[in-house]
């Protein structure tokens, strides 16, 4: 019976099988050259235990880290430029402005576009406070001076009110547009206000993960900005909660879901979440916070002209790239994990309100807890310079 096989470029040939030579050996292994580049990779590979069943032989694609091209020059040239001696800082500009109810009270959602990359950042703001009209308030309102500012001489109040640029409360009945405003009068006796930096988490955030505490964190961040703030000992007098949590599109610490759902997977054959970064070509952490900066100068947070900030954050890494970028941090508040709180499964069940309270982004709210978060907080300690106190996971088990 005849049969056909194609030889590598050849075009098909018809044959016999008493005529015909086996088809040439082609080997599937990528060509040497490809194999012997990154030899830190192949290294990196080399000290990991064999105990966990994966060969050193299978080298994992490597993962381009090419920054994404920067906006169109039509758009980034109207962005505003700031006032400093740094021409290469970069410039963002709040293209939109939103009041969002959630569990933990009204919060305005910002979205920013940005000179650096063409992912759209946000800055999630509590402050209360801006439903008044009122100026004189104790605090100045945490406002957007690019959202706020002049975009053309043609412009309308529909266009300013389409695009947030409002004050007070928004209804059918008032519509206040917004003038560009000062941002260089500090609050006198008022608590610097708090301030997160969160990485986007799908996995922690929609779909509640556990292995990690993302979701969490992004729930009790804006829980805490929206507790009352006491502006003396000495008095019982409150106002508002204030504060803001800068959302950055920064998946899997900067890798992308793709390779995030990967190193997931080398997590499971035995690797912690530094070493599973490294074996797909990553670093361990390639997140950026120049972006963070540049969105928090524009709200009037930690610059000179306005407020010094208080940062929740367990990562120092943050606290020195604000810093580095010419931000005032008075103050690092760390975000423990729910669970590390409680110390014991019976309060995981409990009715505690911090605990069980319906979450802003995580799926019932519920905290975060299992083998997979404490390996993965406890990897972050020790690989990363995380500061937690890791006796409190120790007392759990």
């Amino acid at each position: 019976m005849p049969f056909t096989y194609r030889t590598p470029n050849e075009p098909s040939v018809r044959t016999t099988r008493s005529t015909t030579q086996p088809p040439p050996y082609v080997s599937k292994q990528a060509p040497r050259r490809l194999r012997l580049q990154d030899q830190e990779r192949v290294e990196e590979k080399e000290n990991i235990p064999q105990s966990i069943g994966m060969p050193t032989e299978i080298l994992l694609p490597s993962v381009s880290r090419k920054r994404e091209p920067p906006l169109p020059s039509s758009t980034t040239a109207s962005l505003p430029r700031e006032t400093t001696s740094s021409e290469s800082r970069i410039q963002v500009r709040c293209m939109a402005r939103t009041r969002i109810p959630t569990p933990h009270g009204t919060v305005f959602l910002h979205l920013y576009h940005n000179t650096l990359d063409n992912k759209e950042h946000l800055a999630i703001v509590i402050d209360p406070a801006q439903y008044s009209t009122n100026s004189q308030s104790i605090a100045p309102p945490i406002r957007s001076r690019s959202l706020d500012a002049i975009w053309s001489d043609d412009e309308t109040q529909e266009d300013r009110i389409l695009r947030g640029a409002y004050v007070g409360r928004l209804t059918p009945e008032t519509r206040i547009p917004s003038r560009p405003i000062d941002q260089s009068r500090p609050p006198t006796d008022v608590p610097p206000p708090l301030v997160r930096i969160h990485s986007e988490c799908f996995t922690g955030e929609t779909i509640g993960s556990m292995r990690c505490d993302c979701g969490e964190q992004l729930d009790e961040a804006i829980r805490l900005i929206s507790q009352p703030i006491h502006l003396s000992t000495s008095s019982s007098a409150t106002i508002p909660g204030r504060g803001a949590v800068i959302y950055l599109r920064q998946e899997g610490r900067g890798i992308g879901l793709l390779s995030k759902i990967q190193a997931y997977n080398l997590q499971d054959v035995g690797h912690d979440t530094v070493t599973a970064n490294i074996l797909l070509g990553h670093k361990a952490d390639e997140r950026g916070y120049d972006i963070a900066a540049a969105i928090l100068r524009d709200l009037g947070l930690g610059s000179e002209q306005g407020e010094s900030i208080r940062l929740l954050t367990n990562n120092p890494d943050k606290v020195m790239a604000l810093e580095k970028e010419g931000l005032r941090v008075l103050e690092r508040l760390p975000m423990v994990p729910r669970s590390w709180r409680c110390q014991s499964e019976s309060a995981l069940s409990s009715s505690a309100p911090e605990g069980r309270k319906a979450g802003v982004s995580m799926i019932g709210g519920d905290m975060a807890w299992g083998v997979d978060l404490n390996k993965y907080l406890r990897t972050k300690v020790l690989r990363m310079g995380h500061i937690l106190p890791l006796s409190m996971i120790d007392e759990m088990q």
